[in-house]
């Protein structure tokens, strides 16, 4: 069997606020609360993965990092540039308004209000 993730918790100070704000800037579905108490804010990233966002005392943020392919770039920094959420490509400066990622053709990060940094590389 092949190994793949089927999910993974994001830790957040609310956990519906982190998952609305991902998922609306990349174009994602928001998924039924989860977990026996509903506690999981879930956010469907493809057919095989979710981010679960969970509210967490003292949240610190993670690093995740997405592939895409140029066209979803295009709306997802469309989205970001709408919504006036800074954004970079360096994880030291996620605020100066770049996309020339060193790693790839264009690429950006972006933070959510948990400290949550985002990544996001196009090919071209």
């Amino acid at each position: 069997m092949t190994v793949t993730l089927n999910h993974t918790i994001v830790p957040a100070a609310d956990h519906r606020a982190a998952a609305h704000f991902f998922a609306s800037l990349m174009g994602l579905p928001e998924l039924p609360p989860a977990g026996r108490l509903g506690h999981f804010a879930p956010v469907r990233v493809n057919e095989s993965l979710t981010l679960d966002f969970m509210t967490v005392p003292d949240a610190q943020g993670h690093h995740l990092a997405f592939d895409v392919d140029p066209q979803t770039f295009d709306g997802i920094l469309a989205r970001i540039e709408s919504a006036g959420v800074a954004y970079g490509n360096d994880p030291a400066t996620p605020d100066n308004g770049r996309i020339d990622h060193p790693l790839c053709a264009r690429g950006l990060f972006f933070r959510d209000a948990s400290g949550n940094l985002y990544e996001v590389m196009s090919p071209a």
